[in-house]
């Protein structure tokens, strides 16, 4: 019981952080998206024929975006969109519900990225990259700045 309990506290002690310092989400999803591009930008360009295809270091790196995913919505508490430099427009917050049902889809879409490379398919695995990256690109379109 005792155990249940503080496991309870040390997961709310960064969301308590992060609504009471809007800096420190933004920190927090900055580094989120600085691990996943780290690790998607070989998946892509692996796809694109920029570096040889190898379908264990492509599993790898799909299993760390399909972990990292759902960490990234819990970067975007209400006040966030102000406190350091950030590329958020502010219609995640004024439309929360669309942003967070894209983030599920890049979550779900990553999910089914890293099983199917795991089953060794390349043509399988290139092609669930693409539904994965228009999960991506439709977040982007309508939330970040560029």
């Amino acid at each position: 019981m005792l155990r249940t309990a503080l496991a309870c506290l040390l997961l709310a002690v960064p969301a308590a952080q992060a609504a009471a310092d809007p800096a420190a989400a933004i920190e927090y999803r900055q580094s989120a998206y600085t691990v996943m591009v780290w690790n998607w930008a070989p998946l892509g360009a692996m796809v694109r024929g920029r570096t040889p295809w190898d379908q264990a270091e492509f599993t790898r790196r799909a299993q760390r975006v399909a972990t990292l995913a759902p960490m990234l919505l819990e970067g975007f508490p209400p006040g966030s969109d102000k406190g350091a430099d950030t590329d958020a427009k502010g219609e995640i917050w004024s439309n929360y519900a669309d942003f967070s049902a894209k983030m599920q889809a890049f979550e779900r879409e990553s999910a089914a990225l890293a099983q199917v490379a795991a089953g060794g398919d390349e043509a399988a695995t290139r092609a669930q990259f693409g539904k994965t990256a228009e999960t991506c690109k439709a977040c982007h379109d309508a939330y970040k700045a560029d």
